[in-house]
């Protein structure tokens, strides 16, 4: 599945907060939805992309889409889209 056909049901913006911080954030996101609902994640902090990854896998739910691109100043941010499991 694309990410393009995929609904996402929250938008979390991490931008600018370090670990442990994205993670809980997403956590919080992730109770608040229903199982198959999709939350998308975006950050600049290095360490979500495994911590994201080690989350999901641990608490089952699934890594749809991890992406890095440079933002206009050229600074790497990420992006996740996780679904619910």
């Amino acid at each position: 599945m694309s990410d393009s056909s995929m609904t996402v049901h929250v938008q979390l913006d991490t931008k600018g907060l370090y670990c442990p911080d994205p993670i809980m954030k997403l956590r919080q996101a992730i109770r608040k939805i229903q199982s198959g609902e999709v939350v998308e994640v975006f950050a600049t902090d290095i360490s979500t992309s495994w911590d994201i990854p080690r989350f999901c896998v641990h608490m089952n739910h699934e890594l749809v889409l991890k992406e890095e691109y440079l933002d206009d100043k050229g600074h790497k941010e990420y992006r996740y889209l996780i679904k619910k499991g």
